[in-house]
Formats: structure tokens, C-alpha cells, sequence
């Protein structure tokens, strides 16, 4: 089903909009509801307080639980075909058209809002606490859509969708913390998936390991790599992955490679682009660095 705006997906589920741009949807309301698989034109913020479902989002499927929060975003196709099965919920569904950002500030930094591009087995899963905080926002903002309408609503509005996406964020960084013991294991696996990239000799058609790539292999989308390689080590995962190289180049120079060699070697087009990076990371150039190590 294409969700063009805000109001496909509301006659989908017998809700009655009060705002062209947003919805707020109380699931307790309309169930029992269908299962739709969607093509979204607009974003979305769902949780269910009650759920047992095999959902698919992107490529992966997710079993939804309690207090479990997924966001799309317009592109994105998510939820699973209508099978005739009628399900009972409870919870939440927030959409809003990106129109009804234009000309706010909201309209730019919502890219910043990662959490978007996360894959499914990378949702959200909330504390109590976070729930009911969640849940109180999207009471608000529908009992704002039921006043009526003025010069104000849209900003009013606007600033509570931002305030839902800063908890979301507060709540997805609370638990990239209590995920640690995991996210130490993705350190782990990414460290030997660099190693095994030159082991293989990978750089030869592939060139440099990029994030993309790493991501891929760990089964991660990459915004959800990067920012558990942030929250990890403080360093962005590109940033760690120069950082691997030189220590490569360092390897090779101390054996006596030449630079041109060492650059080809690790999967540079040109010598020049080692040396860049080589200058940018460690402060000089391959020349003087390797002209240290023949004076030690």
C-alpha cells in the first residue's frame, strides 16, 4: 500500500484525521486492524503496548514485542501483507507528511535523527518509563490536533514531534550503554573483519574498506554501525578504519616496503592518497616518518 500522506494510512485503519500533514493514532481505538505492507512518502513513529507479530521492515523481519519502537521514514517499505487477519492492538502510531516541516529548523536536523536508516533488529526497545513518556507526548500532541486550528498549531505541533525524536534519541543512546557486553562484540568482529579484508586481499578489486562494506558484513545498516563505533570509542567508524590502515602502512614501512608499494598494497589508486591520509592521521609523511625510522 502506498502511504502518500498521512491519510492513507488512516482510512486504512478507520481513524479520522484532524490535520492534513499528521496523524496520531491511539491503536486501541481502531482495532482490530489489518496487516498492510507499506511504501512510505511520509515518517513514522510506531509502538504497540501489546504485540505478537512477524513485521518486515527493509530486508529483515522483526518479532514486535511490547514496548518495542520502530521509525521509518519517506522511501522506506515496512509492515507485512494483508493476510485477512484481523489482530487487536494497543499503543501508538505517529505520521506526519515532511511538508508540514518546511521552513523550520526541524526540517534540517531531522537527518540528523539516525535512528531512521536503523534496520529493524535494531529497533528500539523501551523501559517502562520510557513508554508511558512516550505515550504521554502522543496524548498531547493529539489533543493539540483537536483544538483548533490557528496561526500556532503547526509550530506547536512541529516542536512536539521534535521533542518525541530527542527521547527517542536519549532512549536509543540509554541503550547502546546496556547493550555494552554486545557492542564490545561488534568492536571485536569489525576489528577482524578489517584484518580478514587485507588477509583476503580484498583491497585488490575492492579497494579501501569502507564503512558500507563493514556494515554490510556485520548485518548492520551503516547508521546503526557508526553510531554503536561512536558510542564504542568515542572515534567515527570511517575514522577507525584510516586509523587500521596506517597502522598497516606503519607495518609496511617498517619492513622496508616502499611507499608506492605499501600504498598499492592497502588498496590506494595512488601513492598521493596514502600520503594524505598518512599526513592527516600521524602529523607527517610517509618521506619523514620512514626517514625517522632509518635514524632509530
Amino acid at each position: 500500500m502506498k502511504i502518500r500522506n498521512v491519510g492513507d494510512y488512516s482510512r486504512y485503519v478507520s481513524h479520522i484525521d484532524r490535520h492534513p500533514l499528521v496523524s496520531v493514532i491511539d491503536y486501541a481505538e481502531v482495532s482490530p486492524v489489518r496487516h498492510s505492507l507499506n511504501n512510505y512518502s511520509v515518517y513514522g513513529i510506531f509502538f504497540h503496548d501489546e504485540a505478537d507479530i512477524d513485521l518486515a521492515y527493509g530486508c529483515g523481519k522483526y518479532d514486535y514485542k511490547k514496548g518495542t519502537v520502530i521509525c521509518v521514514a519517506p522511501g522506506q517499505i515496512g509492515g507485512k501483507e494483508d493476510n485477512g487477519e484481523r489482530v487487536m492492538l494497543t499503543g501508538w502510531a505517529l505520521l506526519f507528511h515532511p511538508d508540514l516541516l518546511h521552513g523550520t529548523p526541524l526540517e534540517k536536523s531531522i537527518k540528523s535523527y539516525s535512528f531512521f536508516d536503523y534496520r529493524v533488529n535494531e529497533a528500539l526497545h523501551m523501559t517502562d518509563e520510557e513508554h508511558e513518556i512516550l505515550s504521554s507526548l502522543m496524548r498531547q500532541i493529539r489533543d493539540e490536533l483537536q483544538k483548533k486550528h490557528d496561526e500556532l498549531q503547526n509550530t506547536i505541533i512541529v516542536k512536539y514531534i521534535e521533542l518525541v525524536l530527542n527521547f527517542c534519541q536519549r532512549f536509543y543512546n540509554r541503550q547502546f550503554i546496556t547493550r555494552k557486553l554486545e557492542n564490545s562484540d561488534i568492536l571485536m568482529k569489525f576489528d577482524n573483519l578489517l584484518r580478514d579484508y587485507y588477509e583476503e586481499k580484498r583491497q585488490s578489486t575492492l579497494g579501501l574498506p569502507t564503512v558500507q562494506y563493514c556494515a554490510d558484513k556485520l548485518c548492520m545498516s551503516s547508521n546503526y554501525f557508526s553510531d554503536t563505533i561512536k558510542k564504542m570509542t568515542g572515534d567515527t567508524a570511517s575514522n577507525y578504519i584510516r586509523q587500521y590502515v596506517i597502522r598497516c602502512a606503519k607495518d609496511g614501512f617498517a619492513n622496508g616496503t616502499s611507499i608506492a608499494q605499501v600504498a598499492y598494497d592497502l588498496g590506494f589508486e595512488y601513492p598521493q592518497h596514502l600520503s594524505r591520509m598518512f599526513k592527516k592521521q600521524v602529523g607527517i609523511t610517509p618521506s619523514e616518518y620512514c626517514k625517522k625510522l632509518r635514524l632509530k
